[in-house]
């Protein structure tokens, strides 16, 4: 009695130009995150695939954990490094994070 009908309306039909401005916010976002997340991680994933590729006799390296030390072998997946005189370590290849200019280290 008090209450109406309540008829459902046909949706009001949107143009594509609206469609398109309320996506630009989104875009930019992803645009965003590109620049300043993603492409300087893989740029500096390629760094260190082509620096781990270039790992040489006689290199001097630092470890992930600090260790200073000279390449004594390279294998496909380990590096044999001389940290003092007679004292070789065997490490993963991923986890040389530098090398460093030949001389660096006087005491080996």
């Amino acid at each position: 009695m008090f209450i109406s009908n309540a008829y459902a309306q046909a949706a009001a039909g949107g143009d594509l130009q609206s469609n398109l401005m309320s996506m630009w916010p989104l875009l930019l976002m992803v645009a965003v995150m590109y620049f300043l997340m993603i492409r300087p991680q893989m740029k500096r994933q390629k760094e260190q695939r082509t620096m781990m590729d270039a790992l040489a006799k006689n290199d001097e390296v630092v470890t992930a954990g600090g260790i200073l030390g000279k390449v004594v072998k390279v294998s496909d997946a380990y590096v044999t490094i001389e940290v003092a005189n007679g004292t070789e370590v065997v490490v993963q290849k991923m986890s040389i994070t530098m090398m460093l200019p030949k001389g660096t280290i006087k005491a080996i």
